[in-house]
């Protein structure tokens, strides 16, 4: 196959050796800006993760480094199909230099697959490393099999930070240790609830018992099977990674049957605001995982911004309280600059890959590095790790919900402010 990088490199007498940080910007023809491509879930069930895709593209585009750029911003419609499909126009339609991608396996995992196979760039985020690297492999089942990449780069945190953060909180409150599972049949689900390799075994060696009914499909409309088994287990914590109106149902259907757990913390549904308001006060006290909050010590290196800064500007510019991907989205273009600014010929994938991999930078989310730090030796080439804490939504008097850091034992830089309750 003639990918579009092996087309520039035999059309090219040859390129510069990679220069080093910030002494050169990219080679460009006068007028030219360099052509990022953005994929995200815009619309359909992972819409929430891409509230603040305008508000940071516009960001970006507006800082001094973002004068160079053009981004060009695709919907995947939350489908694993249309990501590919998207990431394929970028690449031999629009001919882009750069693709980043941001949301859940389903997106990230198709864009990543397609631009490695086209030999292109690609930087991505908010997915957890296991479903992104192993769930690209060949042959998942089999680790003595999985390869590097040479063009997809991954920032974020793994399943074992999660265990970690999840089992925290769940220690501060007395309970029987029985966990009821919710698993869907994605690249999420089927990673989370992998009974070798999942988050169960992690479970266990922390002392919970999880209970596992097997998997559901995404968007189904019935959640007796999955009540019925935590009934029967006793099970005084409910946990999964499950998108935000399957959790909806779920909740509702759970307190119709009479099952109310003392403690609920799942991932993906519970990180935005418009989730959990629409649960009213069966919303308060919901936990979940914490990736970034106004409350996070780090700043931009593009706009100098703190956490909580951007997290206002998000809130002034659309009215609509912060939500956890603003600092993530916004990191990918800081990343991106970082990298094709030490980049001296825009049309080499290969440069750019290599600069992608020597980046150790300072961002909204701390510091992004693929030095292998935390990180497997096999993934170490492609992940880089950010940190994770845990929180709880609070319900304010005008309605509105809170969520406050109840446990920082996994990253004690990120302050907590409160600690974790049961639910009512």
């Amino acid at each position: 196959m003639i990918t579009r990088r092996r087309l520039l490199k035999t059309g090219a007498a040859g390129g510069m050796a990679l220069a080093a940080p910030g002494l050169f910007t990219p080679a460009l023809a006068q007028g030219v800006r360099l052509k990022i491509g953005y994929v995200s879930p815009q619309s359909g069930p992972l819409a929430g993760f891409a509230e603040s895709d305008a508000f940071n593209i516009d960001a970006f585009l507006a800082s001094q480094a973002g004068q160079e750029f053009e981004v060009i911003v695709r919907d995947s419609q939350s489908s694993p199909d249309r990501a590919a499909a998207v990431t394929r126009e970028l690449i031999v339609r629009d001919e882009v230099n750069l693709i980043v991608v941001a949301s859940t396996p389903e997106t990230t995992n198709p864009v990543a697959t397609t631009c490695e196979a086209e030999g292109v760039p690609c930087i991505s985020t908010v997915a957890p490393w296991q479903p992104w690297f192993i769930g690209q492999q060949g042959n998942p089942g089999a680790p003595d099999s999985w390869q590097p990449f040479d063009f997809a780069f991954h920032y974020f945190w793994g399943l074992e930070d999660v265990i970690a953060v999840f089992t925290n909180m769940w220690n501060q409150l007395e309970t029987n240790r029985q966990v009821g599972g919710l698993f869907p049949n994605d690249a999420d689900g089927n990673a989370w609830g992998d009974p070798n390799v999942g988050v169960a075994p992690g479970f266990a060696e922390a002392g919970y018992t999880t209970t596992d009914p097997g998997r559901f499909q995404n968007l189904t409309d019935d959640f007796s099977a999955q009540i019925s088994a935590f009934r029967a287990a006793n099970a005084e914590i409910v946990t999964g990674v499950v998108i935000p109106p399957d959790f909806t149902t779920f909740r509702n259907q759970a307190l119709q049957q009479g099952f109310n757990p003392k403690i609920i913390t799942v991932a993906k549904a519970l990180l935005f605001p418009q989730s959990v308001e629409a649960l009213g006060d069966a919303g308060h006290n919901l936990s979940t995982e914490v990736w970034w909050s106004p409350g996070h010590p780090f700043a931009s290196s593009l706009t100098g911004q703190s956490s909580a800064e951007l997290a206002e500007a998000f809130t002034a510019q659309t009215g609509r309280p912060w939500t956890q991907p603003i600092g993530f989205v916004h990191s990918l273009f800081e990343v991106a600059a970082d990298a094709m600014g030490r980049v001296s010929d825009s049309d080499d994938m290969d440069e750019i890959a290599t600069a992608i991999s020597a980046t150790d930078l300072e961002t909204i989310v701390g510091r992004v590095a693929w030095d292998g730090q935390g990180v497997p030796p096999f993934a170490a080439q492609n992940v880089s790790k950010t940190p994770l804490v845990g929180g709880q939504w609070r319900r304010q008097d005008g309605g509105d919900f809170d969520l406050v850091v109840v446990d920082n034992q996994t990253a004690p830089e990120i302050p907590t402010g409160g600690v974790m309750e049961a639910l009512d």
